[in-house]
C-alpha cells in the first residue's frame, strides 16, 4: 500500500506532467503573438510591403470579422452586409470633405449610420431564417445601392474622390501613411479584441446555443429575436467602421464599397479562413486580398483563379484554413 506521502508525491508528479504541455502550448502562443506584434509593428519600416497594401487587409479582416459574428456566431447569413460597408463609406467621406469633419467624428458617425441601417435591415429581416433571411437582406441591401446610385452627396459612379485624412485629435497628420497605418493598426486590434470578448462573454455563449438548437434556447426562456438583433446592430457597426476606414486610408467612396460584390467578397473570405473561429477571417481576407493584388493585370481572370482557390480549399479544407489547422494542432497534442 502506497504511503500518504507517496500518494501526494504521486499526484504531484501527474499534476506537473499534465500540465507540462499546457504551458508549453501557452509559450508557444505568447511568442507567436509577440512574433506577429513586431512584425506589425516594423511594417512601415521595411522596404518590401507596401504600408496602405496592409492597412487594406486589416480594413477587409475587420469586414470579415464583423460578419463573422453573425454568421459564425450567430448562424445567419447575410448577402447585404455591403450595405453597412458602404454605407459608413459614403457618410465618413461625405462629412470629412463637404463638412470638413475631422477623421474621429468621420469614423463615429460612419459606425453610428452603419448602426442605424443594421437596427433598420436587422428589424425587417430577423424574424426570417435560412435563405428568406439572406434573401432579404440582399433586397435592401440592393435598395442602399440604389439610394448610392441616386443620391446627389455620393457623386453616383464617380463616387466621392480625394476625401482628406485630416489630423486624429487635431495632433497626429493623417496625411502620413505611417502615421494612419498605426492608427489603423491600433483601431483593428482593438475591434478584434472587442469581437472576441463578445463572442466569449454570456452574449456570445447564448448566441452560439440559439445558432446550435433555436428552440431549446426558446423553451430556455431566451428571448431569441433579440439576441439575434443586436447581433446584427453589433455586426453592421463593426462592418461601418471597416468601411470608414478604408475611406481615410484610400480617401475615396465608391460603389463597389456597396455592391453585392462586396457581400460576396465577406462571404468568401470568412468561409476560406475558417466560420466561428478569432483568425479564420483575417486569414481568409488576407488570402483574398493578396490574390487580387497579384491578379490585378489579369482582368477578369483575377476572379476565375480566386473561385478556383475557393474551391480547392473547400474540398480539401471543410473548416476553412485556420479551423482546419487547428484540428490538426488538437490531434497532435492528443499523441
Amino acid at each position: 500500500m502506497n504511503s500518504p506521502m507517496n500518494l501526494t508525491a504521486s499526484l504531484a508528479g501527474a499534476h506537473a506532467t499534465a500540465a507540462k504541455p499546457l504551458k508549453k502550448h501557452d509559450m508557444f502562443r505568447a511568442c507567436l503573438v509577440l512574433a506577429i506584434a513586431i512584425a506589425a509593428l516594423a511594417i512601415p519600416f521595411q522596404p518590401w510591403l507596401y504600408p496602405v497594401f496592409v492597412m487594406k487587409i486589416m480594413c477587409f479582416a475587420l469586414f470579415a470579422s464583423a460578419f463573422n459574428l453573425l454568421l459564425g456566431y450567430g448562424g445567419l447569413l447575410s448577402f447585404g452586409h455591403a450595405a453597412f460597408f458602404g454605407a459608413a463609406a459614403y457618410t465618413t467621406a461625405h462629412l470629412c470633405k463637404a463638412m470638413a469633419f475631422g477623421p474621429g467624428m468621420g469614423l463615429a458617425a460612419g459606425v453610428a449610420v452603419a448602426a442605424l441601417l443594421g437596427a433598420l435591415m436587422g428589424g425587417l429581416a430577423i424574424r426570417r431564417q435560412g435563405i428568406y433571411f439572406a434573401m432579404v437582406t440582399l433586397a435592401l441591401a440592393q435598395l442602399v445601392y440604389f439610394v448610392a446610385i441616386q443620391a446627389p452627396f455620393t457623386g453616383g459612379e464617380d463616387g466621392i474622390q480625394n476625401v482628406p485624412r485630416g489630423r486624429l485629435f487635431g495632433v497626429i497628420d493623417l496625411a502620413n501613411d505611417a502615421a494612419m497605418y498605426y492608427v489603423v493598426l491600433l483601431v483593428f486590434v482593438g475591434a478584434v479584441w472587442l469581437l472576441h470578448r463578445t463572442v466569449q462573454s454570456p452574449f456570445g455563449e447564448v448566441l452560439q446555443a440559439i445558432r446550435e438548437n433555436e428552440s431549446r434556447a426558446i423553451s430556455l426562456g431566451y428571448n431569441v429575436d433579440r439576441f439575434k438583433m443586436l447581433a446584427f446592430v453589433l455586426s453592421a457597426a463593426f462592418a461601418g467602421l471597416a468601411g470608414s476606414l478604408k475611406v481615410l486610408v484610400f480617401q475615396v467612396a465608391t460603389l463597389s464599397d456597396v455592391h453585392w460584390h462586396a457581400s460576396g467578397e465577406v462571404v468568401l473570405m470568412t468561409l476560406l479562413g475558417g466560420v466561428a473561429t478569432l483568425f479564420g477571417p483575417i486569414v481568409g481576407a488576407t488570402v483574398v486580398v493578396a490574390l487580387q493584388n497579384v491578379l490585378a493585370g489579369a482582368g477578369s481572370w483575377s476572379t476565375v483563379v480566386i473561385g478556383l482557390v475557393f474551391m480547392a480549399c473547400v474540398l480539401a479544407f471543410r473548416k476553412g484554413i485556420v479551423g482546419e489547422l487547428s484540428e490538426a494542432l488538437r490531434r497532435l497534442r492528443r499523441i
